[in-house]
């Protein structure tokens, strides 16, 4: 074997093995954060199948691997996207409540958004409050002449 073809043997071998590291590593995270369609129905969630083009093309559209909340007709739902099938399992309150316990790091960390979005709106206040002041020790500041004569 002269020098060229080694070199595009190892080449090939390395690509291939950074191929197979990438699959490896994507597969062992989606196999931690998937969530087991058995275990939504035994919790009480509906299976609904998309039977035309167009329920698939919306169920395609939804996030992959967490529930959406959803209204309609004045109710909530939740709905899980079965990625390998044409399939969303949908359920209520109650439902979601029993996959949140057995789930409990799928909770949004709401307290903490909630203080940073107060920490930013009442910066944002300051800020607006500083840069629109009048100096309130001129009472004719801002107002002309044409303002004084009836």
């Amino acid at each position: 074997m002269n020098k060229a073809s080694c070199s595009l043997f190892a080449r090939w071998r390395m690509a291939l093995l950074a191929f197979s590291v990438s699959t490896l590593a994507t597969t062992a995270a989606a196999a931690t954060s998937a969530v087991d369609e058995s275990e939504l129905r035994g919790l009480g969630f509906s299976v609904l199948v998309a039977s035309t083009p167009t329920q698939e093309d919306w169920v395609r559209r939804l996030p992959q691997g967490k529930v959406k909340p959803m209204q309609r007709n004045g109710k909530k739902y939740f709905i899980f996207r079965d990625p390998s099938r044409a399939q969303i399992y949908v359920g209520g309150p109650n439902e979601y409540l029993a996959y949140q316990k057995l789930h409990p790091e799928s909770q949004p960390g709401t307290e903490e958004a909630a203080k940073k979005g107060s920490a930013a709106r009442g910066k944002q206040n300051t800020v607006m409050q500083e840069s629109t002041a009048r100096d309130l020790t001129n009472p004719w500041l801002g107002v002309g002449w044409s303002d004084l004569i009836w």
